[in-house]
């Protein structure tokens, strides 16, 4: 069966028909009620095969008379291919990635930054300061003695009740005794760690993953085992089925499965369905990050992973920092059937977190301005990421790839001729360019050939400069 979501599948039948010229430059685009008919798919199916066609730049949408083909400045730059499931696992591969982080880091300060791509954030302009400010003045007013107390163990009960109610859209039945506010989603993974395993364990990761996840697991002492995962529908089940038999000591998984950092793939929900099924017949403890999926396309909720928990084997970890206020540390963990244990270890670690923050977000995400905020966020971001994919597209060499995420802040490109990302790195480096060189979101080098890049600002006359100008660095690069 093709793991491609069926959007996908359309999407890829219309591109190949427009590259062998079945359908022509100028060529009217059959409408959405055309498609629905043709195919027996819904109306949000046939939109989201437009809105792929578009983001790739093969369609152009013209007010009042509907879709027409189009022919990017050269060809349109291939999706990423699908991973490996059969190549060599080692968990003891995780030594060294905080030191390259960090030395990355420290790189990137050394002197001034005309263009940041390295980042996966947005804009504070793409974000409700002005009401968020409103919402914290309020919250002091109201309770004027909030700074000079100590705040609930556990979180704000009103703040935890608006999180137990939002989690019902995408299918989760927590109640507010359920959840712990943390310092962001990073203190909520820590904790699950903590939770479930000791120093030494063997964890299996994505790969590639966000480095900050390798940076945990190796400020625990752990071991990351890294499966094979799809730009398009995330882990790789088979590899991991392979992975338990070869590593039958895994203690935990960490998986994102929304707009995985830096793929960007969505997981369907049949194989949500089937890893939590797998993790809990094997008994692992399945970590679920869920950090961007309030910025997936569409505006009804993801179903997330402990949806479909019936044991309380899934530990459920979230954050507002990507989608509503990246200036607040504030997430929080739903922890299954370690929820003392996670109360314990969050008490030894950080004590509580501040109410006022608590107070002003649940002002907003409790009311109907958060999905009109959620709405505008990812109108934005889908203009900006469509701008992005467009300039690498024109200003790249030849035989670059790149994923089309359905939402999110970032694309993850691989470079043509395996061209390497360190070595673009220190080239754009000095002409104050930054970006993120893909051998930090693996333990092996296996990703050298990759760039992670932000389209979370605007698309201005700069930032295009600036992309045009890492594509003729590529160019230098690959002629050396």
């Amino acid at each position: 069966m093709d793991p491609l979501p069926l959007y996908r599948r359309l999407a890829n039948h219309y591109r190949d028909a427009i590259e062998s010229r079945t359908l022509a430059q100028g060529d009217r685009f059959p409408a959405v009620r055309t498609l629905m008919d043709r195919h027996s798919v819904s109306l949000s199916t046939a939109l989201q095969v437009c809105r792929q066609l578009e983001s790739e730049g093969w369609l152009e949408s013209r007010p009042r008379s509907g879709n027409f083909v189009r022919q990017p400045q050269r060809t349109a730059s291939r999706p990423l291919a699908e991973p490996l499931p059969g190549l060599p696992i080692d968990p003891a591969q995780y030594v060294g990635v905080h030191t390259r982080v960090s030395e990355f880091i420290a790189r990137t300060r050394q002197g001034p930054v005309k263009a940041n791509f390295s980042r996966a954030r947005g804009a504070p302009g793409l974000y409700p300061g002005e009401a968020l400010k409103n919402a914290a003045t309020r919250a002091l007013r109201r309770n004027p003695d909030l700074l000079v107390n100590s705040g609930p163990h556990q979180g704000n009960a009103g703040f935890r009740g608006i999180l137990a109610k939002r989690a019902l859209g995408a299918g989760m039945l927590i109640v507010p005794d359920d959840i712990v506010v943390t310092q962001g989603c990073t203190e909520a993974l820590n904790l699950a760690l903590r939770a479930v395993t000791q120093a030494g364990d063997i964890v299996a990761v994505e790969s590639p993953t966000f480095f900050g996840i390798l940076q945990i697991l190796e400020s625990l002492g752990l071991r990351a085992l890294e499966i094979p995962t799809s730009p398009h529908t995330g882990i790789s089940l088979e590899a991991l089925e392979l992975a338990v038999q070869t590593h039958p000591g895994i203690k935990a998984m960490i998986v994102v499965p929304h707009l995985q950092n830096p793929l960007g793939s969505i997981m369907p929900d049949s194989h949500k369905a089937r890893l939590v099924d797998f993790c809990e017949q094997q008994a692992i403890p399945l970590i679920e990050d869920d950090t961007y999926s309030a910025l997936c396309e569409g505006d009804t909720p993801r179903r997330a992973l402990k949806s479909w928990d019936k044991t309380g084997n899934v530990i459920h970890c979230a954050s507002f920092h990507k989608v509503l206020a990246p200036g607040l540390r504030l997430g929080w963990i739903s922890g299954g059937r370690w929820q003392a244990r996670v109360e314990m270890f969050k008490h030894a670690q950080t004590h509580y977190n501040e109410e006022l923050p608590q107070l002003a977000v649940a002002e907003i995400i409790g009311s109907s301005a958060y999905d009109r905020h959620l709405r505008r966020l990812r109108s934005a971001l889908r203009v900006q990421r469509q701008q992005m994919s467009e300039a690498i597209t024109a200003y790249f060499p030849p035989g670059t790839r790149m994923n089309s995420p359905d939402g999110g802040l970032a694309l993850w490109v691989e470079l043509p001729d395996r061209l390497s990302s360190q070595h673009l790195f220190d080239a754009a480096l000095p002409e104050g360019i930054l970006l993120a060189p893909g051998l930090m979101f693996s333990n092996s080098n296996r990703y050298e050939h990759f760039i992670r890049l932000n389209c979370g600002w605007p698309h201005t006359a700069e930032i295009d400069a600036a992309i045009k100008r890492l594509g003729e660095l590529c160019a230098q690069l690959a002629s050396h």
